[in-house]
């Protein structure tokens, strides 16, 4: 259905939800298109473009959720899944403890992510040429065995409606690229990688982006890590660099904030969360130095959408503020279960599929007194990490 039809969607389905007397209704209407080319040893390995579209309906009826979605947006189809959404509330609303949302101004707004150059305007010749070069410079350094490149990019366009007036429309894009070297020395391999950040901005990124260059310090890596000594079991400091230190404060930092696992409510992939609510404004999470603040009004970061998917507003706040440990990733359902009288904008759904839940805000680690030489040179017996060799890490 063409996005002009969009808003009465909403308005049929928000009709039929304010009709039942539930208290509180939401529709998501969102089409979306990812776009993925890799390249492996020297070839173009895979080049794929795929669309999904589809609504969801949330309803809050006297305490209680309601949730059904649908791939088929027709206006036959949005009252059939809207009175499912309202049976399974009515259903829902027999729980014990009923749901109370906190208050949200009502927001209407337009937001579009920034680009310079949309990526799906450009030709595949181009970004395949460029994975070409990048695949063939690596396989022109001595010892490299293996090569891979890759180029995505992903655009929403979605519509957010609630019973209460919020009326949001997005525009959301994101681009990434990347590429890796694999080196082989007396039957051992060793591999290093490159990645740009995944941002919300245009294909600009990967333009300014001089990958030759990187490909020629990850290869001369790649070949200084094949021919290394295994590093002697023992004690040592750890010096980590931004790309590795991003994804220990995501995983060790950022999901123990989420307020639903830090109540029990969730225990995924990320487990539980040691961060229960007596601990804030109390617990030591590191020294006076350290404050990670959740900023999710940061130009080009993933998490800068304007709204969650609440409808709440994105938000600026402390997570540890000098150590201590101080705030969490919150919603509207679970905000004032620990006293908060507004979300801080962190519920966000994985799709049109998906009912939201919290998830992690764009968190990091505000600089200190010191620079990178000065924690290297007041090392001793220490580790260097720089990279990360894993999509997800612990302690």
């Amino acid at each position: 259905m063409p996005l002009a039809h969009w808003d009465e969607c909403a308005d049929l389905a928000l009709t039929r939800i304010r009709a039942s007397g539930a208290e509180y209704g939401d529709i998501r209407i969102q089409h979306g298109v990812t776009q993925l080319i890799e390249g492996e040893d020297r070839r173009i390995a895979r080049i794929d473009e795929q669309a999904d579209s589809g609504f969801g309906v949330r309803v809050l009826y006297r305490g209680g959720w309601g949730f059904a979605a649908s791939s088929i947006l027709s206006f036959e189809d949005i009252p059939r899944v809207a009175d499912l959404a309202i049976a399974m509330a009515k259903q829902a609303s027999l729980m014990v403890r009923p749901i109370r949302l906190v208050e949200e101004p009502v927001h209407v707004d337009h937001v579009r992510t920034p680009r310079c150059i949309d990526p799906f305007d450009v030709p595949i010749e181009e970004k395949t040429c460029l994975l070409s070069d990048i695949m063939e410079y690596l396989h022109g350094q001595p010892r490299i065995v293996r090569s891979r490149a890759t180029l995505w990019a992903r655009q929403d366009r979605k519509l957010f409606v609630s019973t209460e007036g919020t009326h949001l429309v997005f525009d959301l894009l994101a681009v990434q690229g990347g590429c890796e070297a694999t080196a082989a020395h007396h039957g051992l391999f060793a591999s290093r990688r490159f990645s740009t950040p995944h941002l919300r901005t245009g294909y600009e990124l990967i333009r300014n982006t001089d990958f030759l260059s990187e490909a020629s310090r990850i290869a001369a890596q790649a070949i200084e890590k094949v021919n290394a000594p295994p590093v002697e079991a023992g004690t040592y400091d750890l010096v980590l660099d931004p790309e590795h230190l991003v994804l220990t404060i995501h995983e060790t930092c950022g999901h123990p904030s989420e307020l639903d696992r830090a109540l029990g409510y969730e225990a995924n992939y990320a487990g539980t969360s040691f961060l229960t609510p007596e601990l804030r404004g109390t617990f030591r999470y590191g020294s006076p130095c350290v404050t990670l603040v959740a900023d999710n009004t940061e130009p080009e970061t993933l998490a800068a959408t304007g709204y969650d998917d609440d409808g709440v507003a994105c938000q600026r706040w402390d997570i540890v503020r000098d150590g201590r440990f101080v705030g969490y990733c919150t919603n509207r359902e679970l905000a004032s279960l620990i006293g908060d009288t507004r979300s801080r904008g962190s519920n966000r759904a994985q799709s049109w599929a998906h009912i939201p839940m919290i998830r992690i805000a764009n968190i990091g680690l505000e600089p200190g007194p010191y620079h990178l030489d000065q924690l290297i040179g007041g090392t001793t017996r220490g580790i260097y990490i720089e990279g990360h060799g894993s999509y997800s890490i612990d302690q």
